[in-house]
């Protein structure tokens, strides 16, 4: 019989990005084992993409407390809740340690895992669990996943972290895949971030984009909205081979992203997603530290600056510099 194994993690994208490692290390060290994976709506493509996944379920918290109590949202409330009961698993793994994760962990059945009081983001979730394991909160995140679903079921993480995103790799001798990027080289660049807190000075950018054209790239930047998109048109005033790709899909995105060359972004999902993809990537980090979440990749990254002290423009360009040396083309 299989091993029925319901993995509760629902956001954000990044935080997803870095569960992924440890669905492959399940996959390879429990025997039959059936994943399905709770998971925001927004972000549920994600899941889909690991070949071990065997259904993605979806919530919609985001979009919910909108209207809590509204007939279509206690209809779509009560469809998800049947949803978990209607399945008994072996395992119900609460992977975010939240109180809005533990209240869906609650309504599944199956034996209840979770981090316990010390290593719990808001410890009062740990209360709702079966069992509760112990695992230490300072380290990378995608160390933490692993040793979390290592602990639960009895094995070693052993390995790089293996992100199961394979589908979107190229063969080199092969034609892309049906919606893979093709053309000439180019890096994909994350400007934009939701808080001006995060951003990096203009003429900073400037002078990196400088330097990727040097190298023959042209330039594919990212935009999440209407303001981060006219921020990034500003960017690239009178810049040729450079664009603003239009909002896509998550699926889109990462063809694009294990099509670039190299990316340089701003602490983000994305640019998680760009490392777990196996390209080179550089992140620059303002507003936040790179101390739980670095980039984790099979390829060059680099994690640079820290809380209230972005990293500087030559530190950037140098580590562009080692990235386009160790970017064979995508």
């Amino acid at each position: 019989m299989p091993t029925r194994i319901l993995i509760v993690r629902t956001s954000s994208l990044g935080d997803l990005v870095h569960m992924l490692p440890a669905i492959s290390d399940i996959a390879a060290h429990v025997p039959g084992a059936q994943i399905d994976w709770l998971a925001e709506e927004s972000f549920a493509e994600i899941p889909g993409w690991h070949p071990a996944v065997n259904e993605v379920i979806r919530v919609a918290h985001r979009r919910w407390r909108k209207a809590w109590w509204s007939a279509p949202v206690r209809a779509e409330r009560a469809a998800l809740r049947q949803r978990l009961r209607d399945v008994r698993y072996d395992i119900v793994l609460d992977m975010q340690a939240l109180m809005k994760s533990a209240w869906l962990v609650r309504q599944a059945r199956g034996v209840k895992h979770g981090l316990d009081w010390r290593s719990a983001r808001e410890p009062l979730a740990s209360l709702f669990y079966d069992v509760r394991h112990r695992v230490e909160f300072w380290q990378p995140a995608v160390i933490r996943q692993r040793k979390l679903a290592a602990s639960v079921f009895g094995y070693t993480p052993q390995g790089a972290p293996d992100f199961g995103l394979q589908a979107f790799a190229r063969v080199p001798g092969q034609a892309p895949a049906e919606g893979q990027a093709t053309g000439s080289p180019y890096a994909i660049i994350m400007p934009s971030a939701s808080r001006d807190d995060k951003l990096w000075p203009v003429e900073d950018w400037q002078a990196v984009f400088d330097q990727l054209q040097e190298a023959g790239l042209g330039l594919r930047l990212l935009a999440g909205n209407a303001a981060e998109t006219a921020r990034a048109q500003s960017l690239i005033v009178a810049r040729e081979n450079a664009v603003v790709l239009p909002r896509m899909g998550l699926t889109e995105i990462a063809r694009e992203l294990a099509g670039a060359r190299l990316m340089v972004g701003l602490d983000s999902g994305l640019t998680h997603l760009s490392a777990g993809l196996g390209r080179p990537t550089v992140g620059i980090y303002k507003a936040s530290t790179p101390v739980r979440t670095p980039l984790v990749g099979s390829a060059y990254t680099a994690s640079l600056g820290d809380r209230g002290a972005p990293p500087s423009r030559d530190a950037v360009q140098r580590a562009v510099e080692q990235a386009l040396g160790e970017a064979p083309d995508a």
